[in-house]
């Protein structure tokens, strides 16, 4: 673990977002699992909606202070933040470090849980990039 992975897991939800939002260019690097920890964070605080509408203004920020605006994602971000509640919901309570070791699952990007859901090309698209789409592994194109 990193000094600063160290530091972060040993955040309060309410310290980890006050960083995050305080200042976003701060974060040097922001993998995958230092996302699911930020929405854990959010949920764990906010109800849903606006858990959700907090984390994914917090994500846009953080890549708009870096010039990377392309790589936010509407569908990645919806998609496993609503996995994260769900799970947060089926085991109340919990904290991060529990949730980690329990939905470890969650906290791997590739190759992760999304492809269950996802057509690859689909997650790729525009579309996605900008707009929440609904699951459609092994379903019939729309249209």
């Amino acid at each position: 673990m990193t000094p600063l992975r160290e530091i972060l897991a040993s955040m309060t939800a309410r310290e980890l977002i006050d960083r995050f939002e305080g200042n976003p260019q701060a974060e040097q690097s922001f993998h995958h699992s230092d996302h699911v920890r930020l929405a854990f964070a959010y949920l764990s605080l906010y109800p849903v909606l606006q858990a959700l509408e907090k984390f994914s203004a917090a994500l846009k920020a953080f890549a708009a202070a870096r010039g990377k605006t392309q790589l936010y994602n509407e569908t990645i971000t919806c998609a496993y933040f609503f996995l994260i509640c769900e799970r947060m919901a089926r085991d109340p309570g919990i904290n991060w470090n529990e949730f980690a070791v329990r939905n470890s699952d969650l906290l791997v990007w590739k190759d992760g849980i999304l492809g269950r859901y996802y057509e690859e090309a689909t997650l790729k698209s525009d579309l996605a990039r900008n707009v929440f789409v609904l699951p459609d592994k092994g379903l019939p194109p729309v249209g």
